[in-house]
């Protein structure tokens, strides 16, 4: 019997997983239009569950999925009839929410709360959790795949992997940079703007919803919490030019390079300086990769231009105290000689003030490639 996923306690009001599914057999099956409807599902079901895509990649054969995830409301606070129907029309459509709508007035109709209960839960068991978001998301694909090309049997490999994610700053940002940066790993274009499918290029292309995601991952602080001091800063500096969201995806750009923003000349007056253009004056893959294999520290900007395992097999990634909460808080699921759970991931080097990352596990085989 498989064991249960490794979710957050519930004593934190929001939790974050990177989610990865990928095609059985690995086949290369999705294309541009497949990639577009996965996408479409993705937001729908956002919607619904009440979540929030902070990130994603989709590959030609596998998926990588960040999103957070509220904890669910009070009894007290969780939407009326009206507010739940209304929800399901918007995400799903008349004919569901016109059922929906019926069905609760006929049984509120006849006294029977108890039915309107149940049949109002089964609507709330699909929210405000990662793993009703995971399942419906790959069912739903899966039948319009198989319709559109006359299959029948499963699409995906497995059940869906995660990573439990720390809710603040160096922990989420290394991990959405690691997801825009698929496709450049990958080798499939040299900047990921130019890869439709991921996050960075959906903002950069004017998705309200990718936009107001990179925005606030730009702000929140590596320790917790927003920026306190970018409000002041922004009052006290001159006017920019910039809209806010072209700002925040000029920061996110240079994050996403490992540039310091001074460097692009924003700073000076200068002419700006693209990060990318920056970025290959560093070592390049192939040498970071032989760094690595001969036990070397990589700086971040370096590490995420690598394959690491360690952002879909860790099970859980952060600072060490988060991970050893976390591991205190399901300590049943380990055998009684394991004493703490934070193993520090292999190859990164410690940079400045941040505190290191770590994870559940500490991978030996095939961590980078």
């Amino acid at each position: 019997m498989r064991r249960p996923r490794l979710k957050a306690p519930a004593s934190h009001p929001v939790a974050y997983y990177h989610c990865v599914s990928r095609v059985v057999n690995r086949d290369f099956v999705l294309g541009a239009a497949e990639k577009d409807k996965l996408v479409e599902y993705m937001r729908t079901y956002e919607r619904l569950g009440g979540l929030r895509v902070i990130s994603y990649c989709i590959m030609s054969n596998h998926f990588h999925i960040l999103v957070e995830v509220p904890q669910r409301p009070a009894e007290a606070d969780l939407p009326d009839d009206a507010a739940l129907v209304a929800k399901v029309r918007d995400c799903l459509g008349d004919k569901l929410a016109n059922g929906l709508e019926w069905e609760l007035s006929h049984h509120r109709g006849q006294g029977n709360e108890v039915a309107a209960a149940a049949l109002r839960e089964r609507w709330f068991c699909r929210m405000w959790d990662v793993s009703p978001f995971m399942k419906v998301l790959k069912q739903r694909f899966s039948q319009w795949f198989n319709g559109r090309n006359a299959r029948c049997g499963t699409l995906w490999e497995d059940r869906y992997r995660s990573v439990l994610v720390e809710g603040v700053g160096q922990a989420l940002r290394a991990m959405a940079a690691y997801i825009d940066l698929n496709p450049v790993r990958a080798k499939i274009c040299d900047d990921p703007k130019d890869y439709r499918w991921c996050g960075y290029a959906e903002a950069v292309a004017g998705g309200q919803e990718a936009r107001a995601a990179l925005g606030w991952l730009v702000e929140i602080n590596p320790h917790g919490g927003m920026k306190t001091d970018v409000a002041a800063a922004k009052s006290s500096a001159p006017a920019s030019s910039e809209s806010p969201a072209k700002e925040a995806m000029r920061r996110w750009r240079c994050h996403l390079y490992g540039v310091p923003e001074r460097e692009t000349g924003q700073d000076q007056g200068a002419a700006p300086r693209d990060p990318a253009e920056i970025f290959r004056q560093r070592i390049p893959r192939e040498k970071a990769l032989e760094v690595l294999a001969q036990g070397g520290k990589l700086s971040q900007a370096d590490y995420l231009r690598c394959k690491v395992r360690y952002f879909s097999d860790g099970a859980v990634l952060g600072g060490k105290n988060f991970v050893e909460g976390i591991f205190q808080a399901c300590r049943e699921r380990f055998g009684p000689k394991r004493r703490n759970g934070a193993r520090p991931l292999r190859g990164l080097a410690a940079e400045g003030n941040h505190e290191r990352l770590f994870n559940f596990r500490q991978l030996r085989k095939g961590v980078f490639g």
